[in-house]
């Protein structure tokens, strides 16, 4: 009989259909990690200095990457709880059936009471030695900690934490993912908005620096409250009558209905998607880099940032802690990857690309520039001319190019995190190990409605995020990155310890095994969040 819970179960070789190569894998994680909030970091940098910020940078992509050996360890074991707890379900029913057969075969050949009650008390000793004996003797060539099958951070929160831990998680996911998605919706939306309306167009500073808080720095307060009463009386076009607001929500009716639907699927449905984003954030990112170095070696350094400026680390914690967030959606992403074995060198190359992009595209801007926007790309927006050349129409196309990256960056983000959602909701609501046994309205309408309406509902009424929505945000978001990863794997590793004992190997544990490194990613943590908060009230007293 085939061991329920090994690597050639029905799930794993349905989910082998779905699978996608490493570098695929490679590409989802790059696209979900790298957001619009890089295009911040040149001038968070040039405030708090080169040297500091060079610092910092890594430290926060070093223990960012900590925390997700953490989720993948903590995923892998798991896999080993639930391989466990399927074998304790075969072997009851093996001793079950082989005592039924014993009695049977009693029945039949001896009518000796005391024969039949010695053949029952071999079959009792039987299983209390089957009790007895270590999980990794009594299956030694079965394979407990893999990846085969995903496992949410709201299922290995159900699975780890008590009642207390879970409300707790699934309140700060929910906050911290609906946060998003609304975000996101209203960025994309305002950014096409401002693109195609003749006033204030998409190249007034002013516009972008509102627009940065939408994006992804919810830590940016500067945002105005009447912004939507505004728009709703401002035309978008001189010649028509359609207001600012009316195309803002056109936009974003248009987004919910393209990518909507996308939560009722899988993230290897959004593959294309993700190919096609990556190659044109690689190119936006390798032309802001390109034309910075070609002013740097033409007209040499303008810019002139100090090294150290302490006085600018809260901004500069406030743009960065998120810049390597990628936790919320993790298990979706990497259980789809055929090698397994794989992830973390995928993990390692993105975080290291990722870093090495960050580092490239500030270093070269606070150099070649003498005043640094607070959206990065306001910096290649050419001056008007009336010149028509084709130097100038090229630095035009640059400039709708570089106006877009925000919409397809967020584009390419906003299905997996609506996909992340959606699975976390169905944890918390229903059976998964039964998943298959509602109806379809509830899996493939219901709930992707309740991860997509909501944010749908804020947005189109308010097309300004409040301060609330930055505050918890904030939070949620630091809460993810760092403190349910050291819970996650902290437990993970306890019940692993008291169900499989010390014998079993998990191949995927974190290199950072180490109990000192849980206490030293806690206070890291509450550092980001003291930072976090004092930068919250900078800008709510600056505002």
């Amino acid at each position: 009989m085939p061991e329920r819970g090994s690597s050639g179960s029905n799930a794993g070789v349905n989910s082998q259909a779905a699978s996608y190569p490493t570098w695929i894998g490679f590409i989802f994680v790059f696209n979900l990690i790298v957001g619009t909030g890089a295009l911040t970091l040149p001038g968070v940098f040039a405030k708090a200095g080169w040297l500091l910020s060079l610092i910092v940078i890594l430290l926060l992509a070093v223990i960012s990457y900590i925390t997700v050996t953490f989720i993948i360890e903590a995923m892998a074991s798991a896999n080993a709880v639930k391989t466990w707890q399927n074998l304790q379900f075969d072997s009851r029913e093996d001793v079950r059936r082989n005592s039924l057969a014993v009695e049977n075969e009693t029945d039949v050949e001896t009518d000796d009471p005391a024969a039949a009650l010695l053949s029952h008390q071999q079959q009792v000793d039987a299983s209390a030695r089957l009790e007895r004996m270590p999980i990794y003797a009594q299956h030694s060539t079965l394979q407990y900690y893999t990846l085969d099958e995903k496992f949410e951070l709201g299922e290995m929160a159900t699975l780890f934490f008590n009642d207390v831990g879970r409300v707790l998680f699934y309140l700060c996911i929910s906050i911290y993912l609906y946060g998003d998605l609304s975000i996101y919706s209203a960025a994309v939306a305002k950014s096409l908005r401002d693109l195609f309306c003749d006033h204030p167009n998409a190249t007034t500073p002013s516009n972008y620096t509102s627009l940065d808080f939408e994006l992804e720095s919810s830590w940016n307060l500067s945002a105005a409250n009447n912004e939507t009463d505004e728009d709703a009386i401002k035309l978008c076009w001189q010649n028509n009558t359609l207001s600012r607001l009316t195309v803002y929500r056109l936009f974003l009716v248009g987004f919910i209905c393209l990518f909507g639907p996308f939560a009722a699927f899988s993230v290897q449905k959004t593959k294309y998607l993700q190919i096609i984003t990556v190659i044109f954030r690689w190119c936006a990112f390798l032309l802001m880099i390109s034309l910075a170095l070609k002013l740097l070696i033409t007209d040499g350094a303008k810019g002139h940032p100090v090294s150290m400026n302490i006085y600018g680390i809260p901004a500069l914690f406030g743009a960065c802690v998120y810049s390597f967030m990628c936790h919320h959606s993790l298990p979706s992403l990497l259980a789809p990857i055929r090698d397994k074995m794989a992830v973390g060198r995928i993990l390692c190359a993105d975080y290291l690309v990722i870093c090495l992009f960050y580092l490239l595209l500030a270093m070269t801007g606070i150099f070649a520039f003498d005043r640094l926007e607070d959206l990065y790309t306001l910096n290649f927006i050419p001056d008007q001319t009336d010149d028509h050349s084709f130097a100038a129409e090229l630095l035009v196309g640059i400039d709708y190019f570089l106006a877009l990256f925000p919409v397809f960056t967020l584009s390419a983000s906003f299905p997996i995190i609506a996909i992340t959602l959606r699975n976390n909701l169905l944890t918390l609501c229903l059976d998964t190990s039964r998943i298959e046994s509602y109806n379809y309205f509830v899996r493939r309408i219901l709930f992707p409605m309740l991860t997509v309406i909501p944010p749908f509902a804020i947005t189109y009424f308010t097309e300004s995020l409040t301060s609330l929505v930055a505050f918890t945000g904030s939070y949620a978001g630091a809460a993810i990155q760092y403190i349910i990863p050291i819970a996650l794997v902290y437990y993970a590793r306890n019940t692993c310890r008291e169900l499989l004992g010390s014998g079993v190997v998990n191949d995927f544990h974190s290199p950072f095994r180490s109990p000192y490194w849980l206490v030293f990613v806690l206070l890291w943590s509450l550092g980001c969040i003291s930072l976090v908060t004092l930068n919250f009230f900078l800008d709510v007293s600056s505002a």
